[in-house]
């Protein structure tokens, strides 16, 4: 038997709520229309009076569930945190205060806006439950880092610095990987002076790279298991529950479990035959920066020596961007990052070993990283010649180069003699087969984007994590091979949860970076597996601890939960029913959303939550001259877009929002289902908008696909309004970056505008 629901409300009156707001009637609201047992109020509620006062109330059972209105549900979120009671909140002071003038004119509908919101919290509320763990977490604290590179071993280190044993993989027989063979690295620190106020100023020099010291780090360290020459060849389970097949040098397969798994695979240097316009192949003296290191190395601190034939080199030119920031068929459209000061380094070794001319020909140089701008003051220190130029040929002449270019200063054509040409080929991330490429087939628009798409089919590279899961073996890319990610708004996530990517197969980047970059996504390893271990959920909803419920009897087993969701959570059973994954979960409500039949729902967040916020509105009738107007907002970039606008129209900056909008809060345009856009219809509300995140090619939609998916399913909806003789200018749908704080509020003006024009909702009772 269900406990008994014991629903109470609790309003703040501080903040301006007391005084422009009829508080004593917002009670009546809860306490009548809304069901609640009680309604109480606090002059500060967020205060640790006002929370005490709750909590006790909690305690001692008068309050299973909890109505707060006061700021908006990302502020005080510490303070209104109550783990034994379910929660809504209604918005008063950024939803309707900050947003409305303070007249007598308008006294009246902002009074109604705050009114409906103590409604729909109230709605919301009674069809929620307290959110218990699943019954899959498992706590798991050993980490699987696949990648015996800088990424790789610096990710290890860290998590068994802080307390957690390591499983490291490395697919060669030496740790260090693609790093393993450089002479000295880029430094890791800008300039500095050698006394405060000093005018002397040590610029920063190349370093030794450290790969050997971190290497013997890892094999001092008891906390990390290195397996070398080894490869993943399963991987199974989900957060707090991996199982990893690892096979070894020796030719067997060991099973290790483990609670999370950092991709750190780093990257593949660019293959320079590509490249046959600047004789690579041809002679043996063009060579590659990766190349040239293991020279470098060679030389041991002596002249560097060119291939063909051990003539110390007297002159080198190093050609920037070969094979890349271009558009022809198999060079690399991107930028890579680290070449520009890779060479710089390069040409300082020519420089201070023999004093040989190193002439750097580049169209544009670029030095990101922690040396910057000083480390090219270094190299012109060095007396290394930096030319402005693009280079078009090379071509080997009485066994001396000659490299063709255009002098972009002088504007005309010349040529230069060199015993060795460096190429600056980039990073190519060494990856696995994209999981969606066969999905890119199927949805091809054009011919030529099928065999595109075929053809990188055909030519991927062989799986890294083979991943036991219905979308695939490996994880998902986003652009040009690199794993999915966004740098601003989620660095390190990819779409499998509890796997984080790091180093240069997330982005293209230097030594220092991937060190960096190794660290967050250890860290993010570390709260997924205790996170697991907690039944609750990983970014960007963190601790929550609800997971999707699913009513078998209701199923079509149409399969659009298990196809659409962007983290590959479910599986199918036996027949052919959805199998969730909970661990694996981000709470994103997709599945919801997509379901049909409406047969999944969360404990918090459901069908009935939103559906009821909806229906619980006081809808005036069509001769009021009061439209209502639904926004569905997504709670990670539209949301707060909404909260800081009302933020700066609290400072003065002259942001209004109609007060006829009613804002509800969504996970995730991905979870709307379309019975909530017929059911507003129904209701009565005159227009819908609906705000998610940024698409396409630099989405910052943190579901990875929320804003797609709603355009898609709602792509139909023009026909539904059609059906009911509505005008489709009525339901809109809009990107919104969380920056948006002047165009958020006014794209609901804009609908409010529309609905002046084609007139109320017929459907009005």
């Amino acid at each position: 038997m269900a406990a008994e629901k014991k629903l109470a409300g609790y309003i703040c009156t501080g903040c301006g709520i007391g005084e422009r707001l009829n508080v004593e009637q917002m009670r009546t609201i809860a306490t009548r229309e809304g069901k609640l047992g009680a309604c109480k109020t606090h002059p500060m509620l967020c205060g640790a009076e006002g929370v005490q006062m709750i909590r006790d109330d909690i305690a001692a059972g008068e309050a299973t569930h909890v109505m707060i209105g006061a700021c908006s549900r990302r502020s005080k979120m510490e303070a209104f945190s109550f783990p034994d009671a379910a929660m809504s909140r209604a918005n008063l002071r950024e939803g309707v205060l900050w947003l409305r003038p303070d007249t007598e004119e308008q006294k009246e509908t902002t009074q109604e806006m705050a009114d409906d919101y103590i409604r729909m919290a109230c709605a919301e509320v009674r069809f929620m439950t307290v959110p218990s763990a699943s019954g899959e977490q498992e706590l798991n604290k050993t980490l699987l880092v696949v990648g015996g590179g800088v990424t790789g071993m610096t990710a290890a280190l860290e998590a068994a610095r802080a307390g957690y044993p390591v499983h490291l993989v490395a697919e060669e027989n030496h740790l260090g990987g693609v790093w393993t063979d450089l002479y000295k690295r880029v430094p890791f620190r800008a300039a500095a002076a050698d006394v405060v106020g000093s005018k002397d100023i040590d610029l920063p020099q190349p370093e030794d790279p450290g790969v050997d010291a971190l290497a013997e780090r890892i094999r001092a360290n008891e906390r990390i298991t290195v397996h070398l020459n080894a490869r993943i060849t399963r991987t199974s389970g989900a957060p707090g529950r991996f199982s990893a097949d690892i096979s070894t040098e020796s030719g067997g397969t060991v099973t290790e479990n483990v609670g999370a798994i950092v991709q750190a695979s780093d990257f593949k240097p660019y293959d320079a035959s590509n490249l046959p316009e600047f004789a690579y192949g041809k002679s043996p003296d063009v060579v590659t920066n990766f190349e040239l290191e293991r020279l470098a190395k060679d030389a041991n601190g002596g002249p560097i020596r060119r291939p063909s034939d051990g003539k110390e080199v007297t002159s080198v030119a190093f050609i920037q961007c070969a094979g890349q920031r271009s558009d022809k068929p198999g060079h690399l459209p991107y930028c890579s990052g680290f070449c520009c000061t890779e060479s710089i380094k390069q040409a300082m070794y020519f420089r201070e070993q023999n004093g040989a001319d190193a002439t750097v020909l580049f169209d544009d140089l670029r030095t990101p990283g922690a040396a910057g701008e000083d480390f090219y003051r270094s190299g012109q220190q060095a007396q290394v010649t930096f030319s402005k130029g693009k280079a078009s040929e090379v071509v080997s002449e009485n066994g001396t180069l000659k490299v063709h270019f255009k002098d972009l200063i002088l504007n005309e054509d010349t040529a230069m003699d060199c015993d060795l040409v460096v190429l600056a080929t980039g990073q190519v991330p060494n990856t696995g087969p994209d999981p969606y490429a066969q999905l890119a087939v199927e949805e091809a628009e054009t011919e030529e984007e099928k065999d595109a798409a075929r053809r990188k089919l055909e030519n991927a590279p062989p799986s890294i994590l083979n991943l036991d899961y219905r979308q695939g073996t490996d994880l998902p890319q986003l652009k040009h091979g690199f794993v999915d990610s966004h740098f601003i708004c989620f660095p390190y996530e990819t779409r499998r949860t509890g796997i984080y990517a790091a180093g240069p197969c997330r982005r293209p980047m230097d030594m220092k970076q991937a060190m960096e970059d190794a660290v967050g996504a250890a860290l993010k390893a570390i709260q997924s597996a205790e996170n697991a271990g907690r039944g609750a959920a990983v970014h960007p909803r963190v601790g929550d601890l609800s997971y999707p419920q699913f009513r078998k009897e209701g199923c079509t087993q149409c399969k659009r939960c298990t196809v659409e969701c962007p983290f590959g959570a479910i599986n199918e059973d036996e027949q052919r029913y959805p199998l969730f994954n909970e661990s694996r979960c981000r709470r994103c409500g997709t599945c919801m959303g997509a379901c049909p039949v409406r047969v999944i729902s969360f404990e918090n967040y459901s069908i009935d939550t939103v559906g009821q916020q909806i229906k619980n509105v006081d809808m005036p009738d069509e001769f009021s001259e009061k439209p209502r107007i639904l926004a569905l907002a997504c709670e990670n970039d539209a949301y707060p877009a909404l909260d800081m606008a009302a933020q700066a129209a609290q400072m003065g900056d002259g942001i209004e929002l109609t007060p006829f909008a009613r804002v509800i809060p969504v996970r995730c345009l991905g979870s709307v289902s379309l019975s909530w856009i017929t059911d507003a219809l129904n209701t009565g509300y005159d227009g819908i908008v609906l705000m998610g995140c940024r698409r396409d090619d630099d989405y910052q939609c943190h579901f990875v696909r929320g804003s797609a998916m709603a355009a898609e399913r709602l792509s139909k909806v023009g026909d539904t309004l059609q059906q009911m003789q509505l005008e489709t200018e009525r339901v809109a749908v809009y990107e919104v970056a969380i920056t948006d704080i002047q165009r958020a509020p006014q794209l609901i003006n804009d609908m409010a505008a529309t609905i002046e024009k084609v007139g109320m909702n017929p459907f009005k009772m």
